[in-house]
């Protein structure tokens, strides 16, 4: 018994190697499918320890570019092909700097902090308007009683709705 070997398990390469070498033995023109490089490796190397960081790689090299997935297929990116632009505008131009400028640093963003050593600043003079009075709506002057409500308007009529006017009645005498 301490004479028989352990078989051990071979060791694999990296799966972004074992995705390429797929990739090149396949040589299917729109690409492979994740389940055909699956297959591939399998076959190849023998059963993966786990089937879903085959797919996280893949989606790893698709993001780095240096993979390209089209019609639910991934392939190996055409090198005479112009890199992928990226979402939304693309960013000015800058324009040359010669050699011999000194480049000062970018202003920094936000309020600049205030100087420890500067004198403090004297209060402001309070500007007064033109017409001399107060800002702001006017202060309520209390009146009194009697001059609460004024007599008549010149017109002669006093404000509001006139009060309805109710007839007359007359008396009627029943005799039976």
């Amino acid at each position: 018994m301490a004479t028989e070997e352990v078989s051990k398990p071979q060791s694999l390469p990296s799966y972004p190697e074992l995705i390429l070498k797929a990739l090149e033995a396949l040589n299917e023109p729109s690409g492979s499918s994740k389940s055909a490089i699956s297959k591939y490796i399998e076959s190849t190397y023998g059963e993966l320890p786990d089937s879903t960081v085959l797919g996280n790689q893949l989606n790893k090299m698709k993001d780095s570019g240096e993979l390209v997935f089209s019609k639910n297929n991934f392939m190996k990116p055409d090198p005479s092909a112009p890199p992928k632009r990226g979402r939304g505008r693309p960013p000015k131009p800058k324009a040359p700097v010669s050699p011999g400028t000194v480049v000062s640093p970018p202003r920094p963003r936000g309020r600049p902090p205030k100087d420890p050593n500067a004198p403090p600043k004297s209060p402001k003079p309070k500007a007064t308007p033109g017409s001399g009075r107060p800002r702001g709506r006017p202060k309520k002057i209390p009146r009194s009683p009697t001059a609460a409500y004024p007599a008549a308007v010149s017109s002669g009529r006093p404000r509001g709705r006139p009060p309805k006017v109710k007839p007359q009645l007359t008396e009627v005498s029943v005799e039976s």
